[in-house]
């Protein structure tokens, strides 16, 4: 695709352009793989042409991403390749949960593209980062009218709606260890929701990323994630419940029994690390707008157990050299020494 004239080959890529580039480059490579196993064991139609759809962005990004990187002469990730997808292993999860997995993953894309874009001085760039938005946007509408049509689209909680507007003027409004609790506010509700259903389709993948890892480390790490996914599921719904407020479904069921690995261990490690950092980035947003005191304990703890999680996840993709360098800055300090 011709990019724009007006800043190649004389303005450098700044490091916030890098870093987005060669991250997307990398999750999409990702992507393909898991979208191309997906496409190979979907059935049903609807569904099938969603699958489709998104394993074609993702190849536009790639194809996009690498060509700047030529132009840049800048080293192209490696990524993940076919050796980290076997489409001829057995059906591990459902249909639905091909589509609702389909969803979530384009409701975090769209805080990272718009970030990229925000943060890309070159207008090439920037223009690059909104077509993955809108693609990104196409994806989220097609999956939820798939979802839609079929029933089983997850609807956030509705409230009553208020008898006239009005002010805060009780300090009480803060509390929420001690007395009677106020009720959730509407942001405290969405994001408890939202922050369930990520868990619980995390718990779904993780649980059959747990039953083929083939590295034992890998499958005790896996492991532990399903536990901690299922400690905060069973926080959340315990907070919406005290309320009368309805939870979501789990999706413990749509993971098969199969045990023969379509990913390769690299992958399903990196994986977990992405939705993991993607949930301390919502938990950090929830604690910003909790008002309720307990709320933003319990989001603050969670969130430390998550940071934890996650370095000893890069610690372990490190040990069996899983892990790919990112771009970083010149040491030097390093280069004095030498």
């Amino acid at each position: 695709m011709e990019l724009k004239q007006d800043n190649k080959h004389n303005i450098r890529l700044t490091s916030a352009e890098i870093s987005s580039l060669w991250t997307t480059y990398v999750n999409n490579t990702m992507s393909k793989c898991v979208l191309s196993y997906f496409k190979s064991k979907v059935q049903d139609s609807e569904i099938r042409s969603v699958v489709e759809f998104a394993l074609d962005v993702s190849q536009k990004a790639i194809n996009d991403i690498e060509s700047v990187f030529k132009e840049e002469k800048y080293p192209i990730p490696i990524g993940f390749t076919d050796r980290d997808v076997n489409i001829n292993a057995p059906r591990l999860y459902s249909d639905k949960f091909f589509i609702n997995y389909i969803d979530q993953m384009a409701k975090t894309g769209f805080f990272a593209y718009g970030m990229s874009a925000s943060l890309s001085s070159r207008l090439d760039i920037q223009e690059l980062f909104n077509r993955l938005i809108k693609y990104n946007i196409d994806i989220n509408t097609k999956s939820k009218a798939v979802l839609l049509s079929k029933g089983i689209h997850l609807r956030p909680p509705s409230i009553p709606k208020p008898k006239k507007v009005d002010f805060v003027n009780k300090q009480s409004f803060l509390t929420g260890w001690f007395g009677r609790r106020k009720p959730l506010l509407a942001v405290e509700i969405a994001d408890l929701y939202h922050n369930l259903q990520t868990n619980s389709i995390g718990k779904a993948l993780i649980t059959g990323f747990a039953q083929t890892a083939e590295t034992e480390d890998a499958r005790d790490y896996l492991k532990r994630g399903k536990e901690i996914s299922n400690k905060h599921i069973k926080i959340f719904t315990s907070i919406l419940t005290e309320e009368d407020i309805p939870v979501p479904r789990n999706w413990d069921e749509d993971v098969l029994d199969s045990t023969e690995a379509p990913f390769s261990d690299k992958l399903m490690m990196f994986h977990i690390s992405l939705l993991s950092s993607s949930g301390i980035g919502n938990y950090g947003g929830a604690i910003s707008t909790s008002t309720r005191r307990d709320l933003a304990t319990h989001f603050s703890r969670l969130l430390t157990e998550i940071a934890q999680y996650t370095e000893d996840g890069a610690n372990l993709q490190i040990k069996h050299g899983w892990m790919e360098q990112p771009p970083q800055s010149v040491d030097n300090n390093d280069l004095i020494k030498r």
